[in-house]
Parts: structure tokens; C-alpha cells; sequence
């Protein structure tokens, strides 16, 4: 495998900086060091931000501040920060305490997000502004939507106020699974009219995913008075 320098395309000069970087405090606590990566991943959050909100300022000229709130909201998620953390392999390179690596912390999602902003907020201190947003373009570059993912529930509503002058309502049908695994079904209706369902890992996907059903349905179909 690899070192992460090799892999993210940067040299330290500060070693320890990095190692910091790539330490859990579950990690820390074991070896009694009071270095992990909280405080990184602090000023991280923070150099992610402006990272992404100056690329979309020019990347997207024609779009209003709604528009390019979705998407910054999208690519400074938890979940897609997890992704472009699994691309660079960094849950590799963690150090984990002993119980947080046996439960798979090194895959585990709010791990890698974090970890990732540390990273992130070393390469700033250590190389400045100018090598972190490098970074952030290239993790941007593999993975940017054409379009933000919550716009899905935001187009039904705006589509349906203008139209029908009312708001779409969301109902949990099932739910099914353990607790650290469920699956739920949603269904998106116009006061009588189920406009569509969808399935997800979680109740927001899920409604992202009837959501855009519904939209599928509503290209397709007027909605009589008498359905709703």
C-alpha cells in the first residue's frame, strides 16, 4: 500500500503534523497522547467550506445562492466526504484504538468524513490555501452531481404550490430491519393522490427517492381536480 503522501500527491514537512491527521482519539487515549485529530478536523470543516464555496462561486455563474447552497451541502456531506475519503484508501492509514478498529471504525463513515477534513486542515497548515483546495478540486472533479441531490423534494414542492397551490406530504409506509440497518418506504402524496414511492437506508433518501418518482409520474401526467 501505498503512503497517504504518495497517494494525495503531497510531502509533509511537518511528519507530525500528519500523523496527527490520521489520529483517533480512541487511538490517542490508549497511548495516553493528547494528539488525535479533533482539532484538525475543526479547522477542517472550515478550509472544506471556502474550498468548495469559491469553486462553485466560478464554476456556476448563472446559478443563484439556493442552487449552489444544495450542492455545497451535497459535496461537504458526511456521506460524500466518506466516499472521497474511501478513494484515497485513507481508512488504511488511521490510527485506531483497539475496539474502534474490531467494530471497523476504519470504514465507518463519520470516521472517515472526519479523518478527511483533518487531512485536509494539515495539508493547509503545512503547504497553505493553494495545496488544500488542489486537493478539494480533485476530490470535487470525480464525484460533483449534475444536480444536488435534495433538489428532488425542493422541484416536487415548487412544481406542485405553483401548480396546485398546495405542499406535498411524506408518509413512512414501512420500515423494516435491525436498528443499525433499517430500510424504509415512503410514499409522497397530493391530499388522495399517491404521486410516487420510493426506498431507502434512511427516512430523507427515501423520500429523495419518491420524490423523484413523483416527478417521473408528473412529466408524464396532469393531475385531475377530482384525484386530489
Amino acid at each position: 500500500m501505498p503512503p497517504i503522501e504518495e497517494v494525495i500527491g503531497y510531502s509533509f514537512r511537518d511528519k507530525d503534523l500528519l500523523r496527527t491527521a490520521l489520529t483517533h482519539k480512541s487511538y490517542a487515549a490508549e497511548q495516553n497522547s493528547a494528539e488525535c485529530n479533533e482539532r484538525l478536523e475543526f479547522l477542517g470543516d472550515s478550509v472544506l467550506g471556502l474550498a468548495v464555496a469559491r469553486y462553485l462561486y466560478g464554476e456556476h455563474p448563472g446559478k443563484d445562492e439556493g442552487y449552489l447552497s444544495k450542492l455545497k451541502s451535497f459535496l461537504v456531506s458526511r456521506q460524500n466526504l466518506s466516499v472521497w475519503a474511501r478513494s484515497i484508501n485513507l481508512g488504511e492509514h488511521l490510527l485506531l484504538g483497539v475496539g474502534e478498529a474490531q467494530t471497523g471504525g476504519k470504514k465507518r463513515t463519520s470516521i472517515l468524513a472526519n479523518s478527511l477534513e483533518a487531512l485536509l486542515a494539515a495539508v493547509y497548515l503545512d503547504g497553505g490555501m493553494a495545496e488544500a483546495e488542489r486537493l478539494v478540486l480533485g476530490w470535487i472533479s470525480s464525484s460533483e452531481p449534475e444536480e444536488p441531490e435534495a433538489d428532488h423534494k425542493s422541484r416536487l414542492q415548487e412544481m406542485i404550490q405553483k401548480k396546485h397551490h398546495r405542499t406535498p406530504e411524506y408518509e413512512i409506509i414501512r420500515s423494516e430491519g435491525p436498528e443499525h440497518d433499517k430500510n424504509f418506504t415512503v410514499n409522497v402524496r397530493l391530499g388522495r393522490k399517491v404521486l410516487g414511492m420510493g426506498a431507502g437506508k434512511n427516512k430523507k433518501e427515501a423520500q429523495q427517492s419518491a420524490a423523484r418518482n413523483a416527478l417521473d409520474y408528473l412529466e408524464h401526467n396532469e393531475l385531475g381536480r377530482d384525484e386530489i
